[in-house]
C-alpha cells in the first residue's frame, strides 16, 4: 500500500484529525492494517480516515483513544469535525467529494448538485420541503452553491455526469430557471470543465433504472460509491460493490448520446425554454 499523503491540517477539521491519526498510529508503531484489526475494520478504512475521505464516527474515535493512548483527543475532536452545513445523511459524501480526483454520476431526475445554479437549487430545495422557512432554504442553497466551487479548479476533480433526458425535460422552477440551468451546464461542458452525456428517452430500458449513482475516486484511498434516496444516503467502499457500479456507469455512458450530441440537445432544450415553446 502506498504511503499516506501529507495533509494540510488547516484545510478542515477532518484533515486535522486524519493527520493526527496518522501521527499517533506511526508513533505507536502500528501499520494501517494492524490498527484496523484492533478497530475491527480494514486497513483501507484506516487509510480513508487518515486521508480525510471518511468521517470519523464517535465509536471509532473512542476506540482510537483507547488503542493509541490519546486520552479523549479523537472523541472530543470528532464531535467538532462532525458539524456540517449539510444534512446528516449527505454530509460525509459532500466532504468526501472535496478530496476526490474523479466523480462519475448518473442523475435520473434532476441536474446534479455540482452543476446547479442558485435559482435551480432553490426550486429543488423548496420542492424537497414545502414548509421550510426562507432562512432554511437560503442555508440549503448556500451549502449547495459552496459545493459548486469545487469546479473553480480548472483541472480537478474530473466530473463526468450522465443525465437522463428527464432531468432536462422536468420543468423545475419555471422555464426561465430551466433555460439558465441548462445553459450553465452547457457552458461548463463547452469550457471542457466537465463531461456531460444525455441518456435519451429512446435509449429504452437500461441498467440503472432503479436510481441514481455516484462514484468517487481518490489519490490515496479506495473508491467510494454513494447511494441516495429521499432524506437518506450512505457511502459504501466494498470493492465488489464499487466495481459493479463502475461497470453500470460504463454501460450507461456507452448507450448515452456522445458529449457533442448531448451538448447540442442541452442547448436546444434550453433555447426552447427561453422561447417559451414546448420542448
Amino acid at each position: 500500500m502506498p504511503g499516506p499523503k501529507d495533509l494540510d491540517p488547516s484545510s478542515s477539521p477532518r484533515a486535522l484529525l486524519g493527520a493526527e491519526l496518522r501521527h499517533a498510529r506511526e508513533k505507536a508503531g502500528l501499520s494501517q492494517e494492524e490498527l484496523g484489526l484492533r478497530l475491527f475494520v480494514s486497513g483501507s478504512f484506516v487509510g480513508q480516515l487518515e486521508a480525510g475521505t471518511r468521517r470519523m464516527q464517535p465509536e471509532y474515535a473512542r476506540l482510537l483513544d483507547e488503542v493509541l493512548g490519546t486520552e479523549d483527543f479523537f472523541l472530543r475532536n470528532c464531535r467538532a469535525a462532525a458539524k456540517s452545513r449539510y444534512p446528516e445523511h449527505f454530509a460525509e459524501a459532500a466532504e468526501a467529494e472535496v478530496t476526490a480526483t474523479a466523480i462519475r454520476q448518473y442523475a435520473p431526475m434532476l441536474i446534479p448538485g455540482l452543476l446547479q445554479t442558485p435559482a435551480y437549487a432553490r426550486a429543488v430545495n423548496r420542492a424537497y420541503d414545502p414548509t421550510a422557512t426562507e432562512e432554511t432554504i437560503d442555508e440549503w442553497v448556500d451549502g449547495r452553491i459552496v459545493r459548486t466551487r469545487l469546479l473553480d479548479d480548472p483541472a480537478k476533480p474530473l466530473l463526468w455526469a450522465v443525465l437522463d433526458e428527464a432531468a432536462l425535460r422536468r420543468e423545475t422552477g419555471g422555464r426561465t430557471v430551466m433555460a439558465e440551468a441548462l445553459r450553465h451546464v452547457a457552458s461548463l461542458a463547452r469550457k471542457g470543465r466537465v463531461i456531460v452525456q444525455v441518456l435519451p428517452f429512446n435509449a429504452g430500458a437500461h441498467n440503472a433504472m432503479s436510481g441514481s449513482l455516484r462514484l468517487m475516486d481518490f489519490e490515496d484511498a479506495p473508491a467510494l460509491v454513494y447511494f441516495e434516496g429521499p432524506g437518506t444516503g450512505r457511502l459504501e467502499d466494498d470493492p465488489a460493490t464499487v466495481a459493479r457500479l463502475r461497470f453500470t456507469f460504463e454501460l450507461l455512458s456507452a448507450v448515452a448520446l456522445s458529449p457533442q450530441k448531448s451538448l447540442a440537445l442541452i442547448e436546444s432544450v434550453a433555447q426552447d425554454y427561453a422561447h417559451e415553446e414546448h420542448p
